[in-house]
């Protein structure tokens, strides 16, 4: 007999006082959607036993079927956009939503959510305004630029200055400068989306000025410099400062356009980290226009930042493309209260939250772990949790080579089945993913790190440390499960 007759049917489930009571804070419609999808992934674990005759699988319990319904109605309940502790290591981490922006940022999206605002609109003469004009100003005052507009990401940036600056013609770039970033972003490719001509000069490692003065003509629109952000040349190696490839672009009447990727506004030589390049250097360097990120090492939300001479920035914002990536009024309202803080801040390495992370002494962190441990320790009996010293990284192609030291929790499985330590580590990795706050690490070394350099507000840390006896249940539960679903 199949045993999937056995289920008990969604009324049933439905009427288990349980399920009642969920409806109190859940509607008809989703408790009975968790109860379908419940049943639904039993039938599937009974079928992989359908037809064998050495297995004599049963059905789960109903008060355990009850639960698994609540379990999933908990994960339908939950939104999408969730946040997470990052504890993976990488800093500025692009798959956990990069940089985490200040609060007078977060004020001014609510505000800007909540109630109309002068977005387009001249409160001065009544009439249509540029909504450019939220942030050009500081922008200039920042960067050093004659003007500035802005769009919804770096790439966009870059796609928008080769379109508008050299679509058609011929854009000359160092052949080691040919840059691809995560999502398979390539230069060649951008630059061919954009109708521009591709010319790469020198070799991968070496590339000279005579190589720039050789390459130009009458069919150059554009000498682009690229930004090695994610990766680095090291040994026998050649480049083109800005200040000398804007002197040859320059002789030679074409514009000289310098992709920073990340873009930093404070001087991290100052605040104790890895120099990394400014758009106020590469405009005092002689670049016309230069574009960077505003969602990076600038700290503030996702946007495409193009700074330069006044009259290539208008032939840019006349662009068809300008419209198709223009920012919207949160975007605009988040980046302009972040670039005030450049400006009105006395120490934008502790009102900007990327920067007072990356600036976070390593005492500090060392203080946090010592905090958590003894409850981490207490948690596991198969599990064995240490503070060890790490490095962090800056990620999202910032700074590549350098790492900041850091301490890190080190879950290591007892079991000395290396079989056994895999299974354990996977589970204890799903076992944090699946917390109300999901805790984002990663296996490095047969020890699930989790770095504690972003765990640095006080509010987090008591979050963390209460989701702790949540983990104990959640990583059984899935012990459970793998023996339920073994043969």
């Amino acid at each position: 007999m199949d045993v999937r007759r056995n289920l008990p049917a969604v009324d049933t489930l439905l009427a288990h006082p349980a399920l009642q009571q969920a409806q109190r804070y859940h509607s008809w419609r989703l408790v009975r959607q968790a109860i379908r999808m419940t049943l639904e992934s039993e039938r599937s674990r009974l079928a992989d036993y359908t037809g064998r005759t050495e297995h004599q699988p049963t059905t789960l319990s109903l008060e355990t079927l009850t639960d698994r319904a609540l379990e999933r109605l908990e994960q339908l309940a939950l939104p999408s956009s969730r946040s997470v502790f990052n504890l993976t290591g990488t800093v500025i981490h692009t798959n956990l939503g990069r940089s985490a922006l200040a609060e007078p940022a977060i004020e001014a999206m609510a505000e800007a959510a909540r109630y109309p605002m002068a977005l387009e609109y001249d409160l001065e003469s009544g009439g249509r305004g540029d909504r450019d004009r939220l942030v050009e100003p500081l922008l200039c005052e920042l960067t050093g630029a004659e003007a500035a507009t802005v769009v919804n990401n770096n790439a966009g940036a870059v796609l928008l200055t080769l379109s508008a600056l050299a679509s058609g013609r011929e854009a000359v770039i160092s052949r080691g400068e040919l840059i691809e970033i995560g999502g398979a972003f390539r230069m060649p490719d951008i630059m061919a989306s954009a109708g521009c001509r591709l010319h790469e000069v020198g070799a991968t490692n070496r590339t000279h000025a005579r190589d720039f003065q050789t390459a130009l003509g009458e069919d150059t629109g554009l000498i682009v410099k690229a930004h090695t952000s994610n990766y680095a040349i090291t040994g026998f190696t050649k480049s083109v400062s800005e200040r000398e490839l804007a002197a040859i672009a320059h002789a030679h009447g074409v514009p000289f356009m310098v992709d920073l990727g990340s873009g930093a506004l404070a001087d991290f030589s100052a605040l104790g980290l890895p120099h990394e390049s400014q758009p106020r250097e590469a405009i005092a360097a002689g670049a016309d226009v230069v574009t960077f990120s505003g969602d990076k090492l600038l700290g503030g939300p996702q946007a495409g930042v193009i700074v330069g001479r006044r009259e290539l920035i208008d032939i840019i914002k006349r662009h068809p493309l300008k419209r198709a990536l223009r920012l919207d009024k949160l975007t605009l309202a988040a980046l302009e209260a972040t670039l005030r803080l450049y400006r009105d801040s006395d120490a934008p390495q502790r009102d900007i939250p990327t920067l007072a992370i990356l600036t976070r002494p390593a005492a500090d962190i060392a203080a946090t772990g010592e905090r958590l441990l003894s409850s981490a320790q207490a948690l596991l009996d198969d599990i064995d949790v240490t503070l060890a010293p790490c490095v962090s990284q800056l990620g999202s192609g910032s700074l590549p080579v350098d790492r900041l030291p850091s301490y890190a929790l080190a879950w290591r499985p007892l079991s000395r089945d290396r079989h056994a330590r895999e299974r354990c580590l996977r589970r204890m990795e799903a076992a944090f993913r699946q917390l109300p706050r999901p805790v984002i690490g990663r296996i490095h070394e047969g020890a699930l790190t989790l770095d504690l350099r972003c765990l640095h507000r006080p509010a987090d840390e008591d979050t963390f440390t209460a989701q702790l006896p949540a983990l104990k249940q959640r990583y059984e539960s899935q012990q459970d499960r793998h023996e339920e679903n073994q043969p």
